[in-house]
Order: C-alpha cells, then sequence, then structure tokens
C-alpha cells in the first residue's frame, strides 16, 4: 500500500510538472499592437514637449542695482540647457524609426532611447540645480561682464517657470517609453509586405481574350480589340516573327 500510495503521488507530480512545462504568455494581435503603437506615441509625445519646452522661458534673473545693470533677463531653455532641443528631436526620430523596426533594430533603438532619456534629463536637472549658473552666458551678452564668480555676483535672483519641470517629466517619459520597448519589442507584431500579383496572375491578366468573348463586345469595342491585334502582328514582324505561324498550327 505505501509502494502504491507513493506511485499515486509521483504520477500527480508528472503530470502536474507535465502540465507547467513549456507555458508561454500570449497576446493577442489586438494587444500587440496596442503595445506597440502605445510605446511610439509615448515617445513621440515626451519629445515633443521637451522640444516645445526648450523654446521657452525657463528662468528670469533679476540683477542687482549696484552693478549698474538694473533689470531683468529671461533665459530660454535652449539657453539654459543647449543640449536639449537637439536631444528632443533625436527623440521624436526615435519615435518614427520604431513604427519601421524589425525585432532586431528595436532593441538597437531601445539603446538609443535610453541615452537620449538619460542625457535630457541630466541637463535639464543640471539646469534646474543651477538656475543662475545656466543664465551666466545671457547675463554675458548682456552686459558684458565676463567669469563666472563676477556675473553670479550682480544677480540677486532667478524666478523659475514650469518649463524646466515639464522637461524633465518629458525625458523620464521618454525614458518610461524606452523601457517599455525593451520589456514588450517581442510581443511586438511583425510588419508585412504586400507585393505585387504572381507571375501567373499577370499572365492571366494580359491573356488574349478569346473569340466567344466577341459577341458581347459593342462594336467600337470590337474594332479597338482589332486594332490592337494588328499592332500586336506588327511588333511581332518586327521581331523578325511570324504571326499567321500560329494560326497555321491552330488549323493543323
Amino acid at each position: 500500500m505505501a509502494e502504491q500510495g507513493r506511485r499515486a503521488v509521483a504520477r500527480r507530480g508528472h503530470r502536474r510538472g507535465h502540465g507547467t512545462r513549456g507555458v508561454t504568455v500570449k497576446v493577442s494581435s489586438e494587444t500587440s499592437r496596442r503595445l506597440k503603437y502605445g510605446a511610439i506615441l509615448l515617445a513621440v509625445i515626451a519629445s515633443a514637449l521637451v522640444l516645445t519646452a526648450s523654446t521657452q522661458t525657463w528662468y528670469t534673473l533679476h540683477l542687482t542695482a549696484t552693478s549698474g545693470h538694473a533689470g531683468t533677463l529671461t533665459v530660454a531653455g535652449s539657453a539654459a540647457a543647449p543640449a536639449v532641443a537637439a536631444l528632443s528631436l533625436a527623440g521624436v526620430a526615435f519615435g518614427a524609426a520604431l513604427a519601421l523596426a524589425g525585432r532586431i533594430l528595436r532593441y538597437v533603438l531601445a539603446v538609443l532611447g535610453l541615452v537620449l532619456s538619460a542625457s535630457i534629463i541630466g541637463s535639464t536637472a543640471s539646469a534646474i540645480g543651477d538656475p543662475i549658473g545656466s543664465g551666466i552666458t545671457v547675463v554675458t551678452n548682456a552686459t558684458g561682464v565676463a567669469g563666472d564668480a563676477s556675473v553670479r555676483a550682480i544677480i540677486a535672483r532667478a524666478d523659475a517657470t514650469a518649463w524646466p519641470a515639464l522637461a524633465l517629466a518629458g525625458g523620464i517619459a521618454l525614458l518610461l517609453a524606452t523601457v517599455l520597448v525593451v520589456a514588450t519589442g517581442h510581443l511586438w507584431p511583425v510588419s508585412s509586405r504586400r507585393y505585387g500579383a504572381t507571375e501567373d496572375a499577370s499572365s492571366d491578366k494580359h491573356a488574349e481574350p478569346s473569340d466567344d468573348d466577341d459577341e458581347h463586345l459593342s462594336a467600337a469595342d470590337q474594332r479597338a480589340r482589332a486594332r490592337d491585334a494588328a499592332i500586336g502582328d506588327w511588333d511581332e514582324l518586327s521581331r523578325g516573327d511570324d504571326p499567321t505561324a500560329a494560326e497555321s498550327d491552330d488549323d493543323a
């Protein structure tokens, strides 16, 4: 009895193990399309947000009255983080390339996406962490004062807008889109290409109509067909062929 019990337990374990072996996750085509286009859309929207933010005002710098350059200066995102605009354009191209990429190329592009998103986050975070330092070039061009310490001495304060935070959010969203590509890229549908008609279909399309079809044609169509046949005979004569040879074989 003990031996039979051990065998029964072994059989149940074998069946249980056999049932769980080779289990694969099946995703419907609709779900795979949603994953693909969701990641692409997120990457494009995130990059477009960063690009838009780079053209807006990030900081307003207030200069000290004692410096002789009293007033305010605005610092755009392209000046506060010069690399962000180019990186965001590359992010838009990254999203567009994902729509056409195959399985292997998706992961190659994902590496590029990680580099782009990390660079955007780093550049934006650097500008957020030092608003005055990000506007030194603007102040130097406006006042003629050079040198990091000298420029900082004539800046009283810097007021930030919401655009630096939005640019940072766009960089994080691009990073999430890239992670989504890495995690779900193997589930995306494979692009298919439809080619033209086959040679047999082409030959059927251009096959000469039978004589029975002439009964259903109008007089104008019959004249057009006769004219086409004459042109075909002339082409055969030009190539050195005898157009009556086929008719002689048919009569024989």
